[in-house]
């Protein structure tokens, strides 16, 4: 099978194509998924990179996300069967590649209103939105949220997300293109985060200059400081989604205001959670709630320009995806 391999730590320039790949075998719990899209994460160049607490061992295929059609099933899989369309949010062997293994707990049901290419933006975007707005944000509806940082996969699931639980959103991007896109997601205001004192015009909006109750925040090595700034005293709190270096901040914000600032991985979900994030999901998509919103698509030999584009490319708009 045609698949990417990464032989060795690096830049982009490590993920290469390679046309002779065995395909991989299943173990009782699993299913070979013919993956029909796979979706490209931020998340995936950090590991690519090896600055990431999972090094994978060398040679592997990279990617957690895909969609597409089971081709065989384990021999306890029971949920499953060959045809079914599926997508993951995790694979045992790799999404960037024409098939992938996965075990079946973390395979869901593809409803047959999405396509395979939205089917691939579903599983880390969707799941973590939900993991950070819910799970470890405690959303209520009628609080306001700011998504700082909205446009990218994650950053418009969590604006479906949180309108879908009766929050109102306050969403930021970088790009006339991306501040369109948040506000068509149902975005109650939206500024620019490159604007000078659009920081200030956020206070302004919040209920009765109170602050916000809580921030979804994409770039905490940026914006964390002024995160604390934003926050209503007494319930605010941020979730940090991502991050990519350090910063200096102010302890003496949280405690005054009484505060909290919380990390969020999905890495550290429980089986119990992921099945939980899944029904509602499946809920959504079934009734167009939620719909995810693609941005450029890659074929499968461009994917060392997708990992590129997923990082240095700020005005990047919806999910980066590989059709394979």
């Amino acid at each position: 099978m045609r698949a990417i391999l990464v032989e060795e730590f690096g830049d982009a320039n490590v993920c290469q194509l390679a046309e002779d790949v065995p395909i991989p075998e299943v173990k009782p719990r699993e299913v070979l998924i013919r993956v029909h899209a796979a979706g490209v994460n931020p998340v995936d160049t950090y590991i690519r990179s090896g600055t990431y607490s999972r090094r994978p061992n060398l040679p592997y295929i990279p990617g957690a996300d895909c969609a597409g059609v089971i081709e065989r099933v384990g021999d306890d899989v029971t949920k499953f069967e060959v045809g079914d369309r599926v997508f993951t949010v995790k694979t045992v062997t790799g999404a960037y590649a024409e098939y992938c293994v996965a075990h079946c707990d973390s395979v869901f049901s593809l409803p047959s209103n999405i396509s395979f290419e939205e089917g691939s933006a579903l599983g880390t975007p969707y799941f973590t939105a939900y993991r950070a707005l819910v799970i470890k944000g405690h959303a209520k509806p009628n609080e306001t949220v700011l998504i700082h940082g909205a446009s990218g996969g994650v950053g418009i699931a969590a604006v479906q997300l949180a309108k879908s639980l009766g929050l109102r959103v306050i969403g930021t991007a970088s790009t006339e293109q991306g501040l369109q896109a948040v506000h068509n997601q149902g975005a109650d205001l939206v500024f620019n985060h490159k604007q000078e004192g659009y920081l200030k015009d956020i206070a302004n909006t919040s209920t009765n200059n109170g602050g916000v109750d809580l921030i979804i925040e994409m770039l905490a090595n940026v914006n964390l400081n002024n995160d604390l700034q934003l926050l209503r005293s007494h319930v605010g709190r941020v979730v940090v989604v991502g991050n990519r270096g350090t910063i200096d901040i102010n302890p003496r914000l949280l405690m005054m205001k009484e505060t909290s600032v919380y990390g969020v991985s999905l890495f550290s979900s429980s089986e119990d959670e992921i099945q939980m994030i899944n029904a509602y999901l499946q809920f959504g998509l079934k009734n167009g709630i939620l719909k995810p919103l693609l941005g450029q698509t890659y074929p499968l030999e461009q994917a060392a320009q997708a990992h590129t584009d997923v990082v240095f490319n700020s005005g990047a708009c919806g999910r980066l995806t590989l059709k394979i």
